[in-house]
């Protein structure tokens, strides 16, 4: 049947493995529910025809039956009431049943076979909606954790990366000092070598406030002060 085939691949979905391949399993868990939900809805449909079907093929069989009994009933009267005839007319009408029968049961075997199929499809569906509800808060429990723990190996890496910028700064600085210490150097280096004989001139330069002393002393005595 052309519905068996139209449904079998909703029932053969693996929902593990379709939650592997969704980018955010959080958010797509209620959609996948709302997509099983609609399927079981088209599924439990079809399924109501088919077992409707199953049963109208019984019914057919079972009426079948009972007129094939109808006619051999009939044949009985007809043979007590001394009809030869009539009891072969019903006779031959009750193997023409029987015939049309073997046709309606084989039909009506193929209804049920059908029919249990889509039970088997319908009963299915129905588990594994009702499984992903009750795993649907876990997964939405384990996917908030995975993306705080990505937020936190991120930060992690954050601090590897200023802790290395940091090093490099204090490597920077280090060289920067040393260049400076080597300009001091080389200016030190460059400036001109002190003079002995003129640190020992400035030593015995005559000394300047006694020379004004004595000049302060000889004036006040011409002026007899």
């Amino acid at each position: 049947m052309s519905i068996l085939n139209r449904f079998a691949t909703i029932i053969k979905a693996n929902i593990n493995e379709l939650l592997d391949r969704a980018e955010d399993p959080a958010k797509m868990v209620d959609q996948y529910l709302i997509d099983l939900g609609d399927n079981l809805a088209k599924v439990k449909q079809e399924t109501a025809g088919v077992m409707a079907e199953e049963k109208r093929c019984q019914r057919l069989v079972d009426d079948n039956k009972a007129e094939a009994a109808r006619m051999e009933d009939l044949a009985k009267k007809a043979l007590y009431a001394g009809n030869e005839g009539d009891a072969r007319t019903f006779l031959a009408k009750k193997q023409q049943l029987e015939a049309k029968g073997e046709e309606l049961q084989k039909a009506a075997d193929s209804a049920k076979a059908n029919a249990d199929k889509m039970r088997q499809m319908h009963d299915k569906l129905v588990s594994d909606i009702e499984q992903l509800k009750a795993r649907k808060e876990s997964i939405k429990a384990k996917s908030a954790v995975a993306k705080t723990q990505n937020m936190v190996n991120e930060m992690t890496s954050g601090t590897d990366r200023a802790a290395g910028a940091i090093d490099a700064f204090n490597r920077m600085e280090a060289k920067v000092d040393k260049q400076l210490d080597t300009a001091d150097s080389m200016a030190e280096l460059n400036s001109a070598p002190a003079d002995s004989a003129e640190a020992l001139e400035a030593k015995y330069a005559g000394n300047t406030d006694a020379a004004v002393d004595d000049e302060l002393a000889k004036l006040k005595a011409e002026m007899g002060l």
